[in-house]
């Protein structure tokens, strides 16, 4: 089967991020693997922002009045 032909000059700059924006959207997290490397390291960076972020209350923001 024969995949369709996309001309992208036909496109208007609004139809090309709307492509680029359902291509993204279409990628699943097993499309994009990460090395053991760069999950440690983004494990590491979520524990820090966890353990810094400021406890919030159901209904109350952080935000000062």
């Amino acid at each position: 089967m024969d995949k369709p032909t996309l001309d992208l000059s036909k496109l208007t700059a609004d139809e090309k991020l709307e492509l680029s924006d359902d291509l993204w959207r279409s990628l699943s997290s097993d499309d994009l693997p990460l090395s053991s490397e760069l999950r440690a390291e983004l494990d590491r960076r979520l524990d820090r922002l966890e353990r810094e972020a400021p406890s919030v209350s159901p209904g109350r923001t952080s935000e000062p009045r």
